[in-house]
């Protein structure tokens, strides 16, 4: 199976490991002159928390998803890494419900592999929280890179 477009799925508790996030997707992407799709969804209670701090003013039933994706931290820095790199990217934002919105993305965009962060969590907080990580996995429309922290929980 060739892989063509590379969906790397990310959000704001992304940042601290954008650096490492960027890696695993060069390793697959560059080699194979694939492009890759920084993909951010949002919830709309998300965007109304942001989009003073990033000057939007258009109400939440107004916004342009992509332009809210491009400017929400780590979505920058990625695309300038890519770019540094050389391999051909694009932004795509959506807003809704996280989970099933980036696996909506990753069937538009024709994704042939996606790649996905997470933080660890204990059992505890995965039966009472959930895991958006783990339903993009289990939606998923095409084989997952999981990045996972491997900070010691506490």
């Amino acid at each position: 199976m060739a892989i063509d477009t590379v969906l790397l799925a990310v959000g704001p508790m992304d940042t601290v490991r954008a650096p490492e996030l960027a890696e695993t997707v060069l390793e697959i992407a560059a080699p194979l002159d694939a492009t890759v799709v920084i993909g951010h969804a949002f919830t709309a209670d998300e965007y109304e928390d942001v989009h003073d701090d990033l000057g939007f003013d258009a109400r939440v039933d107004d916004v342009d998803p992509d332009a809210v994706a491009a400017e929400r931290a780590p979505v920058p820095e990625l695309a300038e890494r890519f770019e540094e790199a050389g391999v051909d990217y694009e932004i795509k934002g959506a807003l809704g419900e996280v989970s099933t919105k980036v696996v909506d993305m990753a069937i538009d965009v024709g994704a042939d592999r996606m790649v996905v962060g997470g933080r660890r969590r204990s059992p505890a907080e995965k039966a009472v929280l959930g895991s958006v990580s783990q339903e993009i996995i289990l939606q998923a429309p095409c084989p997952v890179t999981y990045f996972r922290d491997l900070d010691v929980m506490e």
